[in-house]
């Protein structure tokens, strides 16, 4: 898997300062796309595992308060193995830190479905992320006065309290009122 950048202190994709990996690699190709350059899956740099191991030093300060894996795509199935291989690292060494997802892939159409085609990859990274935002960006419903999201579609999920249900639960301090 090749990523676009990493940025070690980002406030702009979840609470709080984040470390945010942006994977290259998506096939929506939502028009207006704020990372267009990053739908190449060649695009960039090669993740290694020296790139790991900078995510995590990123990662082992009090201030930061945790990950968000953005596109590209994290959920395309070619970055899959490695994304899920990141989660799993940050997951057991820093158990306190939450993970944020962005995927233009919605939870219930599609990753719930792959989760019951028996793709394993997708179940064990949702059983990782403490927040997924999904849904592909749309220019007619860009907003930039909403928290965390390009347009009003998206949607801030609480995947464990989702998982747990069996429905889909959104974060109530984010959500929009027509949600």
């Amino acid at each position: 898997m090749n990523y676009a950048t990493i940025k070690k202190h980002d406030v702009a994709n979840g609470p709080g300062v984040r470390v945010s990996l942006f994977v290259s690699g998506c096939t929506h190709h939502c028009p207006e796309c704020f990372n267009a350059e990053a739908w190449d899956f060649a695009y960039g740099q090669l993740y290694t595992e020296e790139t790991g191991r900078e995510i995590l030093e990123a990662l082992n300060h009090d201030y930061i308060r945790g990950l968000s894996i953005l596109g590209g795509e994290p959920m395309e199935e070619k970055n899959r193995p490695t994304v899920l291989g990141l989660l799993a690292r940050v997951r057991e060494r820093f158990p306190e830190k939450d993970i944020w997802c962005y995927t233009g892939y919605t939870y219930e159409t599609d990753l719930l479905a792959w989760v019951k085609e028996g793709k394993e990859d997708v179940s064990a990274m949702l059983k990782l992320i403490d927040v997924l935002v999904d849904g592909e960006f749309v220019a007619a419903k860009k907003n930039l006065r909403i928290p965390f999201r390009g347009s009003e579609n998206q949607r801030i999920i609480d995947v464990p309290a989702s998982l747990r249900a069996g429905e889909t639960v959104l974060v109530e301090k984010y959500r929009l009122a027509d949600q």
